[in-house]
């Protein structure tokens, strides 16, 4: 039997980034052999994974990030299952190095993303993904991302990562200051007033269609309303739809940080100081965790697992 010592355990944890203790476990059972005991960390490590796959991931990162000169962006959220672990250093380089790999090489959706070779790496997604996973030993889940192009996007992330915004632009000033600031307050609306839409003409037809019942129901409930001919409510309707937009539109939305403009006037104000029209063409907003069910179980699914 092979002799291990505490330097051949070390040298192991710095290899792998696995605990002591399993480190020692599979130098013994490789009998000294440091590329067998790493054959069996990974093996135990996917039997792990595997294991804790059905358990809830609900904390983790969001970050939005941009290319070198601003024109593609990328949003991801990646999940993992303690406020702790998500701000693990190496959690969150894996989450960077995600958000560039969707930047870089563009994948059609999450099957696509985890085939990739992973940005600045040799490794999939899905092999970076379960390295990680031997040592940080919880749960871990690419959620979703997205991905815009513009002449100009601007990212923001929210409190080190509680929500991800991107904003693009068309404009013949590129990411110029003026642009840059326009979009950046731009994200920072969509952080504080989630619109739903970028214009009016974004509102699928049936949305409108039930806004327009709904002010007619509130009209013929008011005897001075409720008499006029149904032609002239729906003009009525049509009108009051502004209301609607103003709330759920990002460019028709009053400016949070100036109410007496829309976010329209004050992007067309920046226009101004820019020297080239700018156009707001998309935006994105993920929340951590949203849409989620979060359960309070996962300790005791750990404490059930080491006894049984």
């Amino acid at each position: 039997m092979a002799n291990i010592t505490a330097k051949d355990v070390n040298e192991l944890r710095k290899m792998t980034g696995v605990g002591m203790m399993d480190c020692k476990k599979a130098l013994v059972e490789a009998d000294g052999d440091v590329e067998k005991a790493i054959v069996l960390l990974r093996e135990k490590g996917l039997a792990t994974q595997a294991k804790k796959a059905g358990r809830v991931a609900a904390e983790g990162v969001v970050l939005a990030v941009v290319n070198a000169d601003s024109t593609v962006g990328a949003v991801v959220e990646v999940n993992i299952e303690t406020d702790f672990a998500a701000n693990n250093e190496n959690f969150r380089k894996f989450v960077a190095d995600v958000a560039n790999t969707v930047i870089e090489q563009d994948p059609a959706d999450l099957d696509a993303l985890n085939a990739c070779t992973i940005s600045g790496g040799t490794a999939t997604v899905a092999e970076g993904l379960q390295e990680l996973f031997l040592t940080i030993r919880e749960n871990m889940k690419i959620r979703r991302f997205a991905r815009i192009t513009g002449d100009a996007v601007v990212p923001y992330v929210h409190q080190g990562g509680q929500a991800g915004v991107l904003v693009s632009a068309k404009t013949e000033a590129g990411a110029a200051p003026a642009v840059c600031e326009a979009l950046k307050d731009c994200t920072f609306q969509v952080a504080a007033m989630h619109p739903e839409y970028l214009v009016p003409a974004d509102v699928p037809a049936e949305i409108i269609e039930e806004e327009k019942k709904l002010i007619i129901g509130q009209m013929n409930e008011d005897p001075k309303m409720a008499s006029k001919p149904e032609q002239v409510k729906a003009k009525i309707a049509e009108g009051k739809l502004g209301k609607y937009y103003s709330e759920h539109c990002l460019v028709e939305q009053t400016f949070v940080k100036d109410n007496s403009m829309t976010i329209k006037q004050y992007v067309d104000a920046k226009a101004k100081e820019a020297g080239a029209a700018i156009e707001i063409t998309g935006f994105v907003c993920f929340e951590l965790g949203e849409g989620i069910e979060k359960k309070a179980d996962n300790f005791a699914d750990e404490v059930a697992s080491m006894i049984g």
